[in-house]
């Protein structure tokens, strides 16, 4: 049929959404009316993965930029890229709790509250927690050290520390690495690429080790948090003179695709560096996303307790010296289930233990 008028290939409809999407105010009617209509749509997967999230996506360009405040009145600017810009726009509050992944900012928070030393970010993104937990620093008068070499987000980070009248913060565009001055690059899209080795022509960063950068500026850092898409290993790996000395709380996203946990999470060389160091770990059950948790406590998983069954996925491991500073109400320690909190998948399994 040459007169087929069938977009077959979608890229008709994938223009005329961009082109609908060009319209602010009609984006914004559409995107309610998608937010809205999630709860009446029934299918045994991901609504918003599989439905209203790609007509979202498609709405936008990776220019666009968006700001939003929280409940606590912070401020946010960020640019539409990934997940976190989509479900943070997703939002069911006009002024929600958090920006993404409820549980972990809730713990970063909490462990942030009174820290007497500093901390340090890799992989600070637009600032989605950083930026609350120097809020929390205020109080001691420490500084968060983030690195991004995203050029476009550390731009964006710096925008977030300033308009929330932050100054307890650095900003590095170096890569977090086992050693410093090694040149690399980012390999993906934005929230989801990796740092590679790049060749001498390639433009890129220089890295640092965090024990370089540690004892460059003298610092005392209570508290590491890695979102560093499969550096984390050899990050720690540079910051085994920090752990030793200051022994931080670590909190740091461990995932299949990069790391093999076949036999056993607690066997993995990223978990065997921290036990081998006195720490213990537990994986963090959250959402990837953004959902609101109230006040429903942060399940912590041991770490020979996991359930890691499934597509290969990632999720937050956190690591203390001291498991004591758990044993609030705020903390409940669970066994075999799933650290990944999903709506449409197996309750026992994939949703916190005392229900959504």
């Amino acid at each position: 049929m040459a007169n087929d008028p069938r977009d077959k290939d979608g890229k008709n409809l994938q223009k005329a959404l961009y082109l609908l999407g060009r319209n602010i105010p009609l984006r914004k009617q559409l995107i309610e009316f998608l937010k809205n209509a999630e709860p009446s749509i029934e299918i045994e997967t991901s609504v918003r993965d599989d439905i209203t999230g790609p007509i979202i996506d498609a709405l936008h360009d990776k220019d666009d930029i968006y700001e939003k405040s929280l409940s606590d009145t912070t401020r946010f600017k960020f640019l539409f890229r990934t997940k976190i810009a989509r479900d943070f726009i997703m939002a069911e509050q006009e002024h929600p709790s958090h920006v993404w992944e409820p549980q972990t900012t809730r713990l970063l928070l909490d462990l942030a509250t009174d820290l007497e030393k500093d901390i340090l970010v890799g992989g600070a993104y637009f600032g989605d927690q950083a930026v609350l937990a120097a809020k929390k620093l205020e109080a001691s008068k420490r500084t968060i050290h983030c690195f991004e070499p995203n050029l476009e987000q550390a731009k964006m980070l710096k925008e977030n520390f300033k308009i929330n009248n932050l100054n307890n913060f650095k900003i590095d565009t170096l890569g977090l690495w086992s050693e410093s001055n090694v040149h690399m690059k980012l390999d993906g899209f934005d929230s989801f690429a990796n740092a590679i080795e790049a060749n001498a022509e390639d433009e890129g960063f220089k890295t640092t080790s965090i024990d370089d950068y540690q004892h460059q500026f003298n610092l005392e850092i209570g508290l590491i948090q890695l979102d560093i898409e499969g550096a984390e290993l050899k990050t720690l790996q540079g910051a085994a003179k920090t752990i030793s000395k200051f022994k931080p709380h670590i909190i740091c996203e461990i995932h299949k695709d990069y790391v093999d946990w076949t036999n056993g999470l607690e066997n993995t060389e990223l978990c065997k560096l921290l036990l081998d160091a006195g720490y213990s770990i537990f994986a963090i059950r959250d959402f990837n996303s953004h959902y609101e948790m109230g006040d429903k406590p942060i399940e912590l998983i041991p770490v020979k307790k996991v359930y890691l069954e499934g597509p290969p996925h990632g999720f937050n491991l956190l690591a203390v010296q001291d498991i004591h500073i758990l044993s609030g109400s705020l903390y409940k320690i669970v066994e075999n289930v799933s650290p990944k909190l999903l709506l449409h998948k197996d309750p026992l399994l994939h949703h916190p233990t005392d229900g959504l």
